[in-house]
């Protein structure tokens, strides 16, 4: 079983409430979301592994289980073609749940006019997959938002 752990502290809120219909469907599967505190910050590894995806604005870790994790951070943040994030490993790295993957700051995001929300995915995953699903309440970096089996 991996847990997956929170890459940002602020509130979970559930995919059901990100603003965009591919997250809050679960087309790009199951998971949850968190609305991050605004100001600097830097979001981290929620598991341990290997990253294979990596963009400024969004990445993903597949851990040894074979199990891809993708962070998503801010909606429609693709649009601000890296403006306001810093990449701080390489594609290809092996990193360390709770490891610094990106520097940003969901106050500018918010003020390029986008929603700073991270939807928290596990990829190719059924939703039965998935236990202890947190859709609510005060997370910290490192918290657990869910299981997968």
């Amino acid at each position: 079983m991996t847990s997956v752990t929170s890459p940002v502290a602020g509130r979970a809120i559930g995919l059901t409430a990100v603003p965009d219909p591919v997250f809050s469907g679960a087309m790009v599967g199951p998971g949850t979301a968190v609305d991050p505190e605004r100001g600097p910050a830097e979001a981290v590894s929620p598991v341990s592994g290997v990253i294979v995806s990596l963009h400024p604005h969004a990445f993903v870790v597949v851990d040894d289980e074979g199990h891809g994790v993708l962070t998503h951070l801010g909606i429609d943040t693709v649009q601000l073609n890296g403006q306001g994030f810093e990449l701080l490993v390489h594609k290809g790295d092996t990193v360390q749940r709770g490891q610094s993957v990106v520097r940003w700051n969901p106050t500018e995001v918010e003020e390029a006019g986008k929603s700073p929300i991270c939807p928290v995915v596990a990829l190719e995953a059924t939703g039965d997959a998935l236990s202890s699903v947190v859709e609510s309440g005060d997370v910290k970096v490192g918290d657990t938002l869910f299981d997968w089996r």
